[in-house]
């Protein structure tokens, strides 16, 4: 058992410090979530609050220790769908890219009118592979489905991107 999965064991017991940890261990992958999905800095950061405050008040809904991680961004991507929702707005978020060193240019503006474009599980799902480089089986696990759906999900939403790209004239290639 890793110290990890023994901190959410404990958390789980009802021991506040072990939960504090646990959040000071996924506060980097909770901001990016956030920031990929909302717009501005406070915004993440008020995300972070929220879901931190409900994953406390349900943190004995865990079930496998080990998929801890996958339950608290999967807490966040709902939280950040709903505050989109709320605001009809859909926005990706520029900071995102500068997290991943890009450089603002053409291609990736380009890229970014592309993503606001798509539907919601396409953004969230390259969200989760290309900027939280996370693997299939944690995105499936995340998202609460098959494998093969993710796979599947995956292809459609790159290739509605592409679509969307050539069809800007672009050249560029995903």
């Amino acid at each position: 058992m890793s110290a990890g999965e023994q901190l959410v064991k404990e958390a789980i017991k009802g021991d506040d410090s072990a939960f504090l940890q646990l959040v000071q261990l996924y506060k980097i992958d909770l901001y990016k979530t956030a920031l990929s999905f909302l717009r501005s800095e406070e915004e993440a950061l008020e995300a972070i609050q929220e879901v931190t405050y409900r994953a406390y008040k349900s943190i004995r809904t865990v079930r496998d220790a080990s998929y801890f991680k996958t339950w608290l961004i999967r807490i966040m991507i709902n939280y950040c769908n709903d505050q989109l929702k709320k605001k009809k707005r859909v926005v990706f978020s520029e900071e995102i890219l500068s997290l991943q060193g890009a450089s603002e240019n053409h291609n990736e503006m380009e890229l970014k009118d592309a993503m606001l474009g798509l539907d919601e599980r396409s953004r969230e799902i390259i969200t989760l592979k290309y900027f939280q480089d996370m693997k299939i089986k944690d995105i499936a696990l995340t998202l609460q489905c098959p494998e093969g759906t993710v796979k599947t999900w995956l292809n459609k939403a790159l290739k509605s991107l592409r679509d969307k790209l050539e069809g800007n004239g672009g050249d560029q290639h995903v």
